[in-house]
């Protein structure tokens, strides 16, 4: 099940060069007590399952670390929870927005966000994990 919020933005903000758009949609799918975070991450993304393998690369389908902290990236501190998202550049963005990056429903509704506007291309640093799975030659096959 997913949970519709219509964004009427009265204001313009910039990610990357695009233009947040009025009445743009962002999907927020609950996550389900019973459910693994892989198990959440492959549902929302069923449509994109390049995206999977990202998170499986980017957290190893890990919004939250051993000690129940969301997940930092173990390079760059600022990579936060599931996908990764770099809060330098995206946090003001994802607020703007509604959505907090350390939730995990957040976190994967700002990556579809995200991939809406640029496709894979925010997560090319790790593309060389994922780059060479089978739903990323799938999905490069379909462009």
């Amino acid at each position: 099940m997913h949970f519709t919020v219509n964004l009427a933005l009265a204001f313009s903000a910039f990610l990357g060069g695009s233009t947040l758009q009025p009445n743009e949609t962002i999907v927020i799918q609950p996550f389900m007590p019973a459910q693994t975070v892989e198990e959440y991450v492959r549902e929302y993304f069923a449509d994109v399952p390049v995206m999977a393998a990202i998170a499986k690369c980017e957290s190893r389908f890990r919004q939250y670390d051993k000690n129940g902290s969301v997940l930092r990236g173990e390079i760059i501190y600022e990579d936060v929870g599931v996908m990764q998202v770099n809060e330098t550049y995206h946090k003001a963005a994802a607020t703007e927005l509604g959505l907090n990056l350390t939730v995990i429903q957040d976190n994967v509704a700002y990556a579809r966000y995200l991939y809406d506007k640029k496709g894979t291309q925010p997560w090319n640093s790790s593309k060389a994990c994922w780059g060479k799975t089978a739903e990323a030659k799938a999905h490069f096959a379909k462009k």
